[in-house]
Protein backbone atom coordinates (compact mmCIF):
# COMPACT_ATOMS: atom_id res chain seq x y z
CA UNK A 1 0.00 0.00 0.00
CA UNK A 2 1.40 3.29 -1.01
CA UNK A 3 1.50 6.16 1.45
CA UNK A 4 1.70 9.69 0.26
CA UNK A 5 3.32 12.51 2.12
CA UNK A 6 1.53 15.83 2.19
CA UNK A 7 3.44 18.43 0.24
CA UNK A 8 5.47 20.64 2.53
CA UNK A 9 4.63 24.32 2.37
CA UNK A 10 7.78 26.12 1.24
CA UNK A 11 9.34 28.23 3.96
CA UNK A 12 10.13 31.86 3.46
CA UNK A 13 13.42 33.07 4.76
CA UNK A 14 13.51 35.77 7.43
CA UNK A 15 15.29 38.08 5.01
CA UNK A 16 12.65 37.55 2.32
CA UNK A 17 9.88 38.12 4.89
CA UNK A 18 11.42 41.41 6.05
CA UNK A 19 11.93 42.60 2.48
CA UNK A 20 8.33 41.72 1.59
CA UNK A 21 7.04 43.53 4.66
CA UNK A 22 9.10 46.61 3.87
CA UNK A 23 7.76 46.60 0.33
CA UNK A 24 4.19 46.28 1.59
CA UNK A 25 4.43 49.25 3.98
CA UNK A 26 4.87 51.99 1.35
CA UNK A 27 2.30 50.28 -0.90
CA UNK A 28 -0.21 50.25 1.95
CA UNK A 29 0.60 53.82 2.89
CA UNK A 30 0.10 54.95 -0.70
CA UNK A 31 -3.27 53.20 -0.88
CA UNK A 32 -4.31 54.82 2.39
CA UNK A 33 -3.16 58.24 1.17
CA UNK A 34 -5.23 57.87 -2.00
CA UNK A 35 -8.36 56.83 -0.10
CA UNK A 36 -7.99 59.15 2.89
CA UNK A 37 -8.31 62.36 0.91
CA UNK A 38 -12.00 61.55 0.34
CA UNK A 39 -12.67 60.07 3.82
CA UNK A 40 -14.15 63.03 5.69
CA UNK A 41 -14.01 62.88 9.48
CA UNK A 42 -16.50 64.56 11.82
CA UNK A 43 -14.72 65.78 14.93
CA UNK A 44 -16.49 67.09 18.04
CA UNK A 45 -14.84 69.78 20.13
CA UNK A 46 -15.97 71.61 23.27
CA UNK A 47 -14.54 75.03 24.12
CA UNK A 48 -14.90 76.86 27.42
CA UNK A 49 -16.40 76.03 30.79
CA UNK A 50 -20.02 75.59 31.73
CA UNK A 51 -23.00 74.77 29.55
CA UNK A 52 -22.39 75.60 25.86
CA UNK A 53 -24.69 78.22 24.35
CA UNK A 54 -23.86 77.54 20.70
CA UNK A 55 -23.15 74.48 18.56
CA UNK A 56 -21.70 75.19 15.15
CA UNK A 57 -19.58 73.71 12.35
CA UNK A 58 -16.15 74.77 11.13
CA UNK A 59 -14.96 73.85 7.62
CA UNK A 60 -12.04 75.15 5.61
CA UNK A 61 -9.99 74.85 2.42
CA UNK A 62 -12.47 73.26 0.04
CA UNK A 63 -10.19 73.84 -2.97
CA UNK A 64 -13.18 72.92 -5.13
CA UNK A 65 -12.12 71.55 -8.52
CA UNK A 66 -15.44 70.34 -9.93
CA UNK A 67 -16.18 67.17 -7.93
CA UNK A 68 -19.82 67.97 -7.19
CA UNK A 69 -20.59 64.70 -5.43
CA UNK A 70 -17.78 65.17 -2.91
CA UNK A 71 -18.86 68.69 -1.94
CA UNK A 72 -22.52 67.68 -1.93
CA UNK A 73 -21.68 64.97 0.62
CA UNK A 74 -20.02 67.58 2.83
CA UNK A 75 -23.10 69.83 2.63
CA UNK A 76 -25.37 66.85 3.34
CA UNK A 77 -23.31 65.99 6.44
CA UNK A 78 -23.53 69.58 7.67
CA UNK A 79 -27.30 69.64 7.18
CA UNK A 80 -27.60 66.36 9.08
CA UNK A 81 -25.69 67.90 11.99
CA UNK A 82 -28.07 70.92 11.85
CA UNK A 83 -25.71 73.41 13.55
CA UNK A 84 -26.65 76.90 14.73
CA UNK A 85 -24.34 78.26 12.03
CA UNK A 86 -21.30 77.35 9.93
CA UNK A 87 -17.87 79.03 9.78
CA UNK A 88 -15.64 78.78 6.70
CA UNK A 89 -11.99 79.91 6.86
CA UNK A 90 -10.93 80.31 3.26
CA UNK A 91 -9.79 78.73 -0.02
CA UNK A 92 -13.14 78.12 -1.64
CA UNK A 93 -11.88 77.10 -5.09
CA UNK A 94 -8.72 76.20 -6.97
CA UNK A 95 -9.67 77.91 -10.25
CA UNK A 96 -12.06 80.79 -10.90
CA UNK A 97 -14.10 78.72 -13.39
CA UNK A 98 -15.34 76.53 -10.52
CA UNK A 99 -16.71 79.38 -8.41
CA UNK A 100 -20.33 79.29 -9.60
CA UNK A 101 -20.66 75.53 -9.08
CA UNK A 102 -19.11 75.69 -5.61
CA UNK A 103 -21.45 78.51 -4.56
CA UNK A 104 -24.47 76.66 -5.96
CA UNK A 105 -23.70 73.69 -3.71
CA UNK A 106 -22.85 75.78 -0.64
CA UNK A 107 -26.11 77.70 -1.00
CA UNK A 108 -27.88 74.48 0.02
CA UNK A 109 -26.47 74.65 3.55
CA UNK A 110 -29.51 75.06 5.80
CA UNK A 111 -27.69 77.04 8.49
CA UNK A 112 -26.25 80.58 8.33
CA UNK A 113 -22.84 80.42 6.62
CA UNK A 114 -20.13 82.90 7.67
CA UNK A 115 -16.80 82.98 5.91
CA UNK A 116 -13.63 84.68 4.75
CA UNK A 117 -11.33 84.30 1.72
CA UNK A 118 -8.07 82.38 1.54
CA UNK A 119 -4.96 83.01 -0.52
CA UNK A 120 -6.18 80.82 -3.39
CA UNK A 121 -9.38 82.87 -3.62
CA UNK A 122 -7.30 86.02 -4.05
CA UNK A 123 -4.91 84.33 -6.51
CA UNK A 124 -7.86 83.08 -8.61
CA UNK A 125 -9.34 86.61 -8.58
CA UNK A 126 -12.86 85.37 -7.88
CA UNK A 127 -15.81 87.76 -7.63
CA UNK A 128 -16.31 88.28 -3.91
CA UNK A 129 -19.69 89.95 -4.53
CA UNK A 130 -20.99 86.62 -5.82
CA UNK A 131 -19.65 84.85 -2.74
CA UNK A 132 -21.22 87.48 -0.47
CA UNK A 133 -24.63 86.97 -2.09
CA UNK A 134 -24.39 83.20 -1.62
CA UNK A 135 -23.45 83.44 2.05
CA UNK A 136 -26.14 86.05 2.70
CA UNK A 137 -28.76 83.77 1.11
CA UNK A 138 -28.16 81.25 3.92
CA UNK A 139 -28.65 83.93 6.59
CA UNK A 140 -24.91 84.32 7.13
CA UNK A 141 -22.33 86.77 5.78
CA UNK A 142 -19.05 87.11 3.86
CA UNK A 143 -16.83 88.87 6.39
CA UNK A 144 -14.15 90.94 4.69
CA UNK A 145 -12.69 92.75 7.72
CA UNK A 146 -16.08 93.11 9.33
CA UNK A 147 -18.33 91.29 11.76
CA UNK A 148 -21.88 89.99 12.08
CA UNK A 149 -24.08 89.06 15.00
CA UNK A 150 -25.85 85.71 15.03
CA UNK A 151 -29.67 85.58 14.98
CA UNK A 152 -29.93 85.08 18.73
CA UNK A 153 -27.93 88.27 19.33
CA UNK A 154 -25.52 86.54 21.71
CA UNK A 155 -22.48 85.86 19.50
CA UNK A 156 -20.40 87.96 17.10
CA UNK A 157 -18.46 86.39 14.21
CA UNK A 158 -15.59 88.60 13.00
CA UNK A 159 -13.73 87.97 9.78
CA UNK A 160 -10.27 89.13 8.70
CA UNK A 161 -9.50 89.23 4.98
CA UNK A 162 -5.75 88.74 5.65
CA UNK A 163 -4.95 90.77 2.52
CA UNK A 164 -1.79 92.16 4.07
CA UNK A 165 0.19 91.95 7.28
CA UNK A 166 -1.15 95.38 8.21
CA UNK A 167 -4.70 93.99 8.39
CA UNK A 168 -6.45 95.04 11.59
CA UNK A 169 -8.79 92.46 13.05
CA UNK A 170 -12.30 93.57 14.03
CA UNK A 171 -12.45 94.16 17.78
CA UNK A 172 -14.52 91.81 19.95
CA UNK A 173 -17.87 93.14 21.14
CA UNK A 174 -18.27 93.42 24.90
CA UNK A 175 -21.04 91.42 26.51
CA UNK A 176 -21.18 88.82 23.73
CA UNK A 177 -19.24 85.72 22.77
CA UNK A 178 -16.73 86.49 20.01
CA UNK A 179 -15.31 84.26 17.27
CA UNK A 180 -12.55 85.48 14.94
CA UNK A 181 -12.05 83.90 11.51
CA UNK A 182 -8.57 84.09 9.96
CA UNK A 183 -7.07 82.08 7.13
CA UNK A 184 -3.41 81.96 8.18
CA UNK A 185 -2.92 80.36 11.63
CA UNK A 186 0.32 82.23 12.42
CA UNK A 187 -1.48 85.55 12.03
CA UNK A 188 -3.01 84.94 15.44
CA UNK A 189 0.13 86.67 16.72
CA UNK A 190 -1.16 89.91 15.21
CA UNK A 191 -4.31 89.90 17.32
CA UNK A 192 -4.24 92.60 19.99
CA UNK A 193 -7.50 91.57 21.65
CA UNK A 194 -8.90 88.42 23.24
CA UNK A 195 -11.60 86.26 21.64
CA UNK A 196 -13.57 83.31 22.91
CA UNK A 197 -12.33 81.32 19.90
CA UNK A 198 -10.20 81.89 16.82
CA UNK A 199 -10.65 79.64 13.77
CA UNK A 200 -8.11 79.18 10.96
CA UNK A 201 -7.31 76.89 8.05
CA UNK A 202 -4.63 77.07 5.32
CA UNK A 203 -2.32 74.40 6.76
CA UNK A 204 -4.25 71.30 5.56
CA UNK A 205 -2.74 69.81 8.70
CA UNK A 206 0.34 69.26 6.55
CA UNK A 207 -1.82 66.97 4.38
CA UNK A 208 0.59 64.08 5.02
CA UNK A 209 1.72 63.51 8.60
CA UNK A 210 4.44 61.04 9.50
CA UNK A 211 3.91 59.02 12.69
CA UNK A 212 5.95 60.36 15.66
CA UNK A 213 7.11 63.29 13.51
CA UNK A 214 4.23 65.27 12.09
CA UNK A 215 4.07 67.07 8.76
CA UNK A 216 7.40 67.26 6.88
CA UNK A 217 6.11 70.20 4.81
CA UNK A 218 3.83 73.09 5.75
CA UNK A 219 2.64 76.18 3.84
CA UNK A 220 3.79 79.69 4.75
CA UNK A 221 2.22 81.52 7.71
CA UNK A 222 1.51 78.34 9.66
CA UNK A 223 4.57 77.98 11.92
CA UNK A 224 3.76 75.74 14.91
CA UNK A 225 -0.01 75.98 14.44
CA UNK A 226 -0.31 73.05 12.05
CA UNK A 227 -3.51 71.30 13.18
CA UNK A 228 -5.78 71.17 16.20
CA UNK A 229 -6.35 73.30 19.28
CA UNK A 230 -3.75 75.76 20.59
CA UNK A 231 -3.69 78.24 23.45
CA UNK A 232 -2.59 81.69 22.30
CA UNK A 233 -2.37 85.19 23.74
CA UNK A 234 -5.60 86.05 21.90
CA UNK A 235 -7.55 83.01 23.07
CA UNK A 236 -7.99 79.38 21.96
CA UNK A 237 -7.09 78.81 18.29
CA UNK A 238 -8.44 75.86 16.31
CA UNK A 239 -6.72 75.02 13.02
CA UNK A 240 -8.89 72.89 10.74
CA UNK A 241 -7.07 70.45 8.39
CA UNK A 242 -9.49 71.32 5.59
CA UNK A 243 -11.68 69.40 3.21
CA UNK A 244 -9.73 69.59 -0.06
CA UNK A 245 -6.14 69.06 -1.09
CA UNK A 246 -3.37 71.05 -2.72
CA UNK A 247 -0.74 69.97 -5.30
CA UNK A 248 -1.43 66.21 -5.10
CA UNK A 249 -4.71 64.38 -4.28
CA UNK A 250 -3.20 62.61 -1.27
CA UNK A 251 -3.65 62.69 2.49
CA UNK A 252 -1.89 60.46 4.97
CA UNK A 253 -2.65 60.30 8.68
CA UNK A 254 -4.55 63.57 8.20
CA UNK A 255 -8.16 63.08 7.17
CA UNK A 256 -10.30 65.94 5.85
CA UNK A 257 -12.51 67.26 8.61
CA UNK A 258 -15.86 68.76 9.50
CA UNK A 259 -15.47 70.13 13.02
CA UNK A 260 -18.52 70.37 15.30
CA UNK A 261 -17.79 72.89 18.05
CA UNK A 262 -19.75 73.54 21.23
CA UNK A 263 -18.92 76.96 22.70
Amino acid sequence: MLSFKKPRRPRISRRAFVLSALAAVPAGALLDACLEQAWVKIRHLRIGQGEPSHRFVHISDLHYRGSRSALERVVSSINTISPDFVCFTGDLIEEKAHTAAALDILSRIKSPLYGIPGNHDFWANIEFDDVARCFASTGGAWLMDRQATTADGKLVVSGASCRSTSTLFPKPVAGKKNILLIHYPAWVKQAHDSYDLILAGHSHGGQCRLPFYGPPILPFSVENYDRGLFETQAGPLYVNPGIGWFAVPLRFNCRPEITVISL
